[in-house]
């Protein structure tokens, strides 16, 4: 049995489902009105909570003791946890839950010495994985279709997986068939995407795909319109820094960007690229447009911010779309760089 469990992560729902499996794991077939204690809410007295774990069980063959909201106590006042753990019960199966704020780094490292961490974060890289993973565990037979239509939809928010998957079981049922038509009535709004999505779909000149993205960011990422200008800013500057005929490898690309040593280099090498084919005057121009933007968005324009953005994100996506290679320095055919209100 693991003495120590740590259920780690910022999400709430992703959070609650670990810990149920984790409790649920830990008890087997013991009897949870024994054999659980669950210590919430503000009035938790920890030192009580380390006599608890350290009593033996009554009536059953072990305890599950449960501390949610660990990130809510400092480091001295987790100290009793702490003591316990320099030994702890075979009999006690400590779970502590983050929440509340940071966890404690010595109650953490003390968790992570005696037991395990549950880890709930969800890398936007593999995001598509851990959706089919999640999917196959429901039971539910979604087909291909649904299956990337549900993470085409929610893009960085995956944790919203899992009250669909709740949904999508009580309407169908254990192991029932779910087409894509079957699932769209349940995804609801459609979630954030990682800024590089976006940017991607500029440099692809797809003003369309990158309006959509663009919106999900606004509405499904909440994110603050000068938070996405900035995400535009970063990009173009990125491709300033590499717009140099002396600039050929990746690994110059990459310095000259300021990478850290050791530090993939793959963004470099995709910014190269694209400015490559942007070409030197598009990227001027690009700069003059952002600049023009962040004007407009703190108060020089009377347009509604998502509307200066969507103008901004078509006008650089025109840019960005590939030219002869004759064309891609010299004098720029689109004109001034302004916003032109």
């Amino acid at each position: 049995m693991t003495l120590v469990t740590l259920v780690d992560g910022s999400d709430p729902t992703l959070v609650a489902v670990a810990l149920g499996r984790a409790v649920a794991e830990l008890l087997g077939d013991e009897d949870r009105s024994l054999a659980l204690e669950d210590y919430g809410g503000d009035d938790v007295d920890l030192a009580a909570v380390a006599d608890a774990c350290a009593t033996p069980p009554f009536l059953v063959g072990r305890r599950v003791v449960v501390v949610r909201d660990v990130g809510r106590w400092n480091t001295e006042e987790v100290a009793p946890l702490l003591s316990y753990l320099d030994d702890p019960l075979d009999t006690t199966a400590l779970v502590l839950v983050a929440g509340g704020g940071q966890t404690p780094p010595k109650l953490a490292a003390a968790a992570k010495a005696k037991g395990r961490v549950v880890s709930t974060a969800v890398d936007s890289r593999q995001a598509a994985a851990w959706i089919e993973a999640q999917v196959r565990e429901s039971g539910l037979g979604l087909d291909r279709a649904a299956v990337n239509a549900l993470t085409e939809h929610l893009g960085e928010d995956a944790s919203r997986l899992l009250p669909i998957l709740e949904v999508l079981q009580a309407a169908f049922g254990p192991g029932g068939r779910v087409t894509r038509e079957d699932l769209e009535p349940y995804m609801g709004q459609a979630g954030s995407v990682t800024p590089w999505a976006f940017t991607d779909s500029i440099d692809a000149g797809n003003v369309a795909m990158a309006l959509g993205h663009l919106h999900r960011l606004l509405e499904g990422g909440a994110r603050h319109p000068l938070v996405v200008l900035a995400i535009i800013h970063r990009h173009v500057q990125s491709l300033m820094r590499v717009d140099s005929p002396s600039i050929r490898t990746e690994g110059q690309a990459a310095q000259a960007m300021g990478m850290a040593k050791g530090r993939s280099t793959y963004p470099a090498k995709k910014a190269l690229r694209a400015a490559q084919q942007w070409g030197s005057d598009h990227i001027a121009d690009a700069v003059g447009l952002v600049a023009a933007a962040e004007v407009d968005l703190k108060g020089q324009s009377a347009w509604p911010a998502e509307a200066v953005l969507e103008v901004l994100v078509a006008r650089l996506c025109r840019l960005a779309r590939p030219r002869p290679a004759e064309l891609r320095r010299g004098t720029s055919p689109s004109g001034s760089a302004g916003q032109g209100r």
